[in-house]
């Protein structure tokens, strides 16, 4: 198991307190055996010999002085309460009996001769105790010698161990992290660094080598080849004819060629350096590329353009913000360094597509008088007053007027397509009643409806009468919707109509029970000019883009739901007041 630093240094001086602790601890338990073995003598042995001795120096006057009787028995007392030795009782017992005797016979000497042998003979016991005490204590002494070397000994080795292996396991690899980052001061980034069994120092390895190959990487990637790159992108960017500004991850701008300085109004050195966020304080066109700053849908295709007085002339710019990001050499996580503005000069896009629309408005608009004629003509020929028609006349007159009715139909959506292009087109919102919106589409589409033998469904809400709206524009949006509900719908089938009200909004709902739509269509369905694929019904395709400008230019929305193969609902919605 790898032990950090920490636990290492913990582990050491933790065993070293625990070694004089264990040795303090032995030797103590010993020091405390020798001093009971000598409190043993001193107590017991000690106190016998005095006693024996006291007695021996009155033994001789206790025929003669009461004090040395009276001398004599306290002693032989004390005597009598510090038995401690084997034979010690018996021994004192024959002076106590003997001491009796001489009271009877105080004139036998004999007597105290025996009490005198008696006397000496208990000294002697002691004595051979007190010796052979010393012995165990000696003996004792001997072993705590021992096991006091023993353990010291033990202590001393693994304190030398500690020593010896404990620092250099420390110091060692600092040795070898210096020796390496001077290898690196000398520009050696080859040099690498490997731990192993050290937690702290293998990462710290890792920090070192991860560092080392940047080093190594950016020394092989060669100063003066990255100088001349850097002048080639420097000198690309410059030769641009499109405006070009980048800026680093703290939004300071870090270079502009000449055609941004140019739409911008301002040099070079106002804008190097400088803060873009405090640029869009004082100008127009930053303040506008700023404002969209952070919003993912401009940085995921959907460019915005802007109109911008640029050479004498309004110009017209696609914005476009690209965020750049690296990888570091090391890591995983993407790192953000910056972005780049791009203005793509779209003027003369702009400028055919102003002119298209003028065409086609102008065009559209002229058509309408010879098809009104046309019309006029169309009308007198079925005027049985002009004269009678035969059947073959009759069919043709009947295919003149539907292909009139087409190309006027035709006609008019140009010509709103034009109108929305121009942002000519006139909203005149206010409120209108919704009935008679409904009924309008629905009499505008009565002939196809009974040709064709379809009923019509209208339900509408009590509660929905008015609506804040356009009713011209809406009558058209919802005539238009329900004329395509007819046209891809059955012979004999049913059209649904829905009004009603969500969420402070009015919603006007067209459902048909026809082929549907399939999803890869969904999202193009709103197109100018698309159909979908393999349709084989009339249209333009215009109808339903236009029909998405009149109800987004009212402040509504208009959405599509569709199941291929059960029919589609076509719904929009406007403010109820």
């Amino acid at each position: 198991m790898k032990m950090n630093i920490k636990t290492k240094i913990t582990f050491g001086v933790g065993l070293l307190f625990f070694l004089i602790v264990l040795l303090a601890a032995v030797s103590g338990w010993y020091v405390n055996q020798l001093k009971r073995d000598t409190n043993n003598i001193l107590v017991a042995n000690y106190n016998t010999l005095l006693y024996a001795n006291n007695m021996l120096a009155v033994l001789d006057e206790l025929d003669t002085d009461p004090v040395a009787v009276s001398l004599f028995k306290e002693n032989l007392d004390k005597q009598l309460l510090n038995m401690t030795e084997v034979g010690e009782k018996e021994a004192t017992q024959l002076i106590l009996e003997h001491l009796q005797a001489l009271e009877k016979k105080p004139d036998d000497i004999l007597l105290l001769a025996t009490i005198r042998t008696d006397i000496t003979g208990l000294m002697r016991l002691n004595m051979e105790a007190i010796q052979r005490k010393s012995d165990v204590a000696g003996d004792t002494a001997h072993h705590a010698i021992v096991i006091i070397s023993i353990t010291g000994g033990l202590c001393f080795l693994i304190a030398f161990v500690l020593l010896v292996n404990l620092p250099s396991s420390i110091a060692n690899p600092i040795t070898e992290l210096s020796e390496s980052i001077k290898e690196i001061a000398n520009q050696n980034y080859k040099k690498r660094v490997f731990f192993s069994g050290h937690r702290e120092f293998g990462e710290l390895a890792d920090s070192f080598n991860t560092m080392a190959e940047k080093l190594e990487e950016y020394a092989d990637s060669k100063l003066d080849k990255l100088l001349k790159s850097k002048k080639r992108i420097e000198t690309l960017i410059e030769r641009m004819h499109d405006p070009v500004i980048g800026t680093d991850e703290q939004e300071y701008v870090l270079f502009a060629n000449e055609q941004a300085c140019k739409v911008i109004g301002m040099k070079k050195e106002e804008l190097i350096g400088v803060s873009i966020r405090d640029l869009a304080l004082h100008n127009d066109l930053l303040r506008d590329v700023y404002r969209d700053w952070d919003k993912e849908q401009e940085r995921s295709g959907n460019n915005k353009v802007l109109k911008i007085y640029a050479d004498s002339k309004e110009s017209y710019f696609e914005q476009e913000l690209v965020d750049i990001g690296i990888v570091p050499t090391g890591e995983s996580q993407e790192q953000f360094i910056g972005r780049v503005i791009l203005l793509k000069n779209v003027t003369a896009f702009k400028e055919m597509d102003l002119a298209k629309t003028n065409f086609i408005g102008t065009v559209s608009h002229e058509f309408k008088t010879p098809i009104a004629s046309i019309k006029l003509g169309v009308q007198l020929l079925e005027n049985r007053q002009v004269g009678e028609l035969n059947d073959e006349q009759t069919n043709l007159v009947s295919g003149i007027k539907d292909d009139l009715q087409r190309l006027l139909d035709i006609t008019g959506e140009l010509l709103n397509m034009a109108q929305v292009e121009s942002g000519a087109i006139q909203m005149n919102v206010a409120l209108a009643e919704v009935r008679p919106i409904v009924e309008y589409a629905v009499e505008a589409n009565r002939v196809v409806m009974e040709q064709r033998h379809i009923k019509m469904d209208v339900a509408i809400d009590p509660v929905v009468t008015t609506v804040r709206a356009d009713s011209e524009k809406t009558a058209w949006v919802l005539t238009n919707l329900l004329s395509n509900a007819l046209r891809y719908s059955h012979d004999e089938s049913i059209v649904y109509i829905h009004v009603y009200s969500k969420e402070e909004k009015v919603w006007f709902s067209v459902r048909d029970t026809g082929q549907g739509i399939l999803p890869e269509y969904m999202d193009k369905i709103f197109y100018r000019y698309f159909r979908v694929p393999g349709s084989k019904k009339e249209g333009t395709g215009l109808g339903l883009s236009i029909s998405k400008e009149f109800i987004e230019a009212q402040g509504g929305e208009i959405i599509v739901a569709s199941e291929y193969g059960v029919g589609s609902i076509f719904s929009f919605c406007l403010k109820i007041s």
